[in-house]
């Protein structure tokens, strides 16, 4: 599985981030962000695309896998 972790950055750093895995990888992504309006907008972001999210909360920060 590819991981993008943008835990730390700013936006829209984790967003473009994602928007790149999407584009370059096949098979699922784990997106690893640390603020809860990052994980709205990568969420929303992938399921605009079509994609199947998953977000898992591990201590304060969040794991969203695409599929």
């Amino acid at each position: 599985m590819y991981e993008v972790d943008a835990r730390g950055l700013s936006c829209p750093q984790p967003l473009m981030m994602t928007n790149d895995a999407l584009k370059t990888q096949t098979g699922a992504i784990k997106v690893l962000v640390s603020e809860p309006h990052q994980k709205t907008n990568v969420e929303k972001f992938a399921k605009d695309k079509g994609k199947k999210v998953t977000v898992n909360e591990i201590g304060s920060e969040y794991e969203i896998i695409i599929e």
